[in-house]
């Protein structure tokens, strides 16, 4: 079985980061599961790192034992959400015990506008590229949450081979860095 961590930057019950990130899932084939990250963390702070909140511990937990990582942001003020980063800081804490590092990743977002995220996935990139991930680069994702969902919340025609485009990539990208790791 592959597993990947999936944190989703929306914290919004009708996200449009969250309706992209199932159907991704729903994409996926057999052998591979996504599993949710809770971003609901204490702001972090480094003085709460003697006593690791659970949350917090539990998100490490939940990266260390995934094979990848699927980060799925939406653009806030030319960026990546505090919520995102907040969880990143939490899980590259406390110093010397970054859960992110080495991981195989992929970022995707979703906005409702034509940029589709693309400022808020350049940014996280850069901090992933710190965090010593290996970012799969192509396909991007950069998705108009308004023309590519459907009144229903679902993917429209149009845009389901490019998102199955996606998903195949970072699966094999995934599954391919597991193979060169054993």
């Amino acid at each position: 079985m592959t597993t990947i961590a999936v944190l989703v930057g929306s914290l919004r019950s009708d996200s449009f980061n969250l309706r992209l990130a199932k159907s991704v899932e729903r994409m996926l084939p057999e052998g591979v599961e996504f599993v949710y990250a809770n971003l609901k963390l204490p702001l972090f702070n480094q003085d709460l790192e003697a006593d690791f909140p659970g949350d917090a511990t539990a998100l490490k937990q939940l990266v260390e034992g995934a094979d990848g990582v699927l980060f799925v942001t939406p653009e806030y003020n030319r960026s990546f959400p505090g919520v995102l980063k907040n969880a990143i800081d939490w899980g590259s804490r406390p110093w010397g015990q970054n859960s992110f590092a080495g991981k195989p990743a992929a970022i995707i977002g979703a906005s409702g506008g034509a940029l589709g995220a693309t400022q808020a996935q350049a940014a996280l990139r850069n901090v992933l590229l710190f965090l010593d991930m290996k970012i799969m680069g192509q396909p991007e994702v950069y998705f108009n949450a308004l023309t590519g969902f459907d009144e229903k919340g679902n993917l429209v025609p149009a845009a389901e081979g490019f998102i199955k485009t996606f998903t195949d990539a970072f699966v094999s990208h995934v599954q391919g860095a597991a193979a060169a790791g054993k």
